[in-house]
């Protein structure tokens, strides 16, 4: 039997997941960081994009967050979110949308744009793209 550690996933004072699970893939600030139980203690930040876990038994979910922190004690992982959500649930037609106006934005052709919220925009909406795409690549 693999060995687990307990995560808890929570955004906004909401509890999103709380189990067991045997790995953890976030995306950090420097790249994809994997957590599995005996993991050194760390506190990153993360980036918006998916967090993968494995569950106990080898189920897999995804989620997506727009960033936020990660904590890694020894028996415990947690994920504090700015938003999180089940990967599942993302839209994929209103994130294409949500990245082309974000495009459009700071392309410069739209008038009074903080060009820093519209490339914020930006990178949440391509996250969200790579979540979705990575969830189709799972089903494979």
């Amino acid at each position: 039997m693999a060995m687990t550690i307990h995560l808890d996933i929570v955004s906004s004072g909401e509890g999103i997941f709380s189990g067991l699970v045997e790995l953890l893939v976030a995306t950090g600030e420097v790249g994809d960081l994997g957590v599995t139980y005996g993991h050194a203690p760390l506190l990153t930040s993360l980036k918006p994009g998916p967090v993968r876990v494995v569950k106990q038994g080898g189920e897999e979910e995804v989620f997506f967050l727009t960033g936020g922190f990660l904590e890694v004690q020894p028996n415990t992982v947690t994920v504090l979110a700015d938003v999180a959500t089940r990967a599942a649930d993302l839209d994929e037609s209103e994130a294409e949308k949500a990245r082309d106006l974000a495009r459009e934005e700071m392309s410069g052709t739209a008038s009074g744009v903080d060009y820093h919220l519209a490339a914020s925009r930006l990178a949440n909406a391509a996250a969200q793209l790579r979540t979705i795409e990575q969830i189709r690549r799972m089903k494979r």
